[in-house]
């Protein structure tokens, strides 16, 4: 591969965040995210109102990009867009708005999975991290997704074990909810977790074959058990808020290092990267870096503006895709469930 100057526009825009970023080769000159505030009244993200702001933002957003860059439109070489998964109207405003500007600039389109950017992240030249070296885990962990990947290469990746129902991001935003939390309660959860007592309330881990997942049980157990002491103690959750959120976070963590730890056995890859939103969790990140001193791994834990939803991480696969010559024509369509 020949490295040239290739300035790269990505735009994500899956669910609620419109997000635009510019990439020069691996480094990123610009990370620029709008958050939609109008979903927390609403305890979680509404769809149509989400396609619509982000048909307001991201004109300036892609804007914003471009000067924080410090470089003119006419010097792009090509625009990176997630296709999916995703909100099937999101992802139509930065299908469109992509498509369009490709074609007015007369550059290549770039179609990105946004798991396989979650993933690649971890490739952005970032000072103070570290590169992961083919193969690796990855565990892939959002609002949406939950699954552990073999990468074998930048376009080589087999998911080897994933959630059969909910998803972890949910089973900690349900968890909040029941809590009274607003919307997104998972970063609370962690908060709160700090000060609590992991061990105080025990939950029972599901049993689930092999190195999927399972959260539904544990969202019910956690609802039942919630119910329960509440009917004995109407303050139970504000007086032990600490020690329950610790205590939940605690259960998350341990279903998810035991599949980990298993992948680790069956395929004898010990370089383990985390990516998605709810890798930006203190306590998952922390046990992350216990493992590889106790196991002797390797691990990757990649910068906390690259966790949640960006543009960064559409960017560099978009790179890597640019220099295989990977492009798309003006007939590519968003996919919401589009495959891994």
């Amino acid at each position: 591969m020949n490295r040239t100057d290739t300035y790269i526009l990505a735009i994500e825009s899956s669910c609620d965040d419109t997000a635009a970023a510019v990439l020069l080769n691996d480094k990123v000159l610009s990370n620029v995210v709008a958050r939609q505030s109008i979903h927390e009244e609403y305890g979680g993200v509404v769809p149509e109102l989400a396609s619509r702001a982000h048909q307001q933002n991201i004109v300036p957003v892609v804007d914003v990009a471009l000067k924080k860059a410090g470089i003119s439109i006419a010097q792009l070489s090509a625009i990176a867009f997630t296709q999916g998964p995703g909100l099937m109207g999101s992802l139509l405003v930065g299908t469109s708005f992509a498509k369009s500007l490709s074609l007015a600039l007369h550059i290549p389109l770039i179609a990105i999975n946004h798991m396989h950017a979650h993933i690649l992240a971890h490739f952005i030249d970032e000072e103070g991290f570290t590169k992961p070296e083919f193969p690796f885990l990855a565990l892939t962990i959002s609002g949406g997704h939950t699954q552990i990947v073999q990468v074998n290469g930048f376009f080589d990746m087999e998911i080897i074990g994933e959630t059969t129902d909910d998803a972890v991001g949910e089973a900690f935003d349900k968890s909040a909810k029941i809590l009274g939390f607003p919307y997104p309660g998972g970063p609370l959860i962690d908060q709160f977790a700090r000060e609590g007592n992991p061990k105080r309330f025990a939950f029972t881990r599901p049993k689930v074959e092999g190195l999927n997942f399972s959260f539904s049980g544990l969202k019910t157990q956690i609802l039942y058990f919630i119910q329960k002491n509440v009917k004995e103690n109407p303050n139970f959750i504000e007086e032990n808020k600490a020690d329950i959120c610790a205590s939940i976070q605690n259960i998350i963590i341990e279903i998810l290092m035991e599949k980990v730890k298993m992948a680790v056995v069956q395929t004898g890859i010990t370089q383990v990267a985390i990516g998605g939103g709810v890798s930006a969790n203190s306590g998952i990140r922390a046990t992350l870096k216990e493992a590889e001193m106790k196991y002797g791994w390797k691990t990757f834990i990649p910068k906390f503006e690259y966790t949640t939803d960006n543009a960064a991480m559409i960017g560099i696969v978009g790179y890597y895709k640019f220099l295989e010559k990977q492009f798309n024509d003006a007939s590519i369509s968003s996919n919401a469930r589009i495959e891994f």
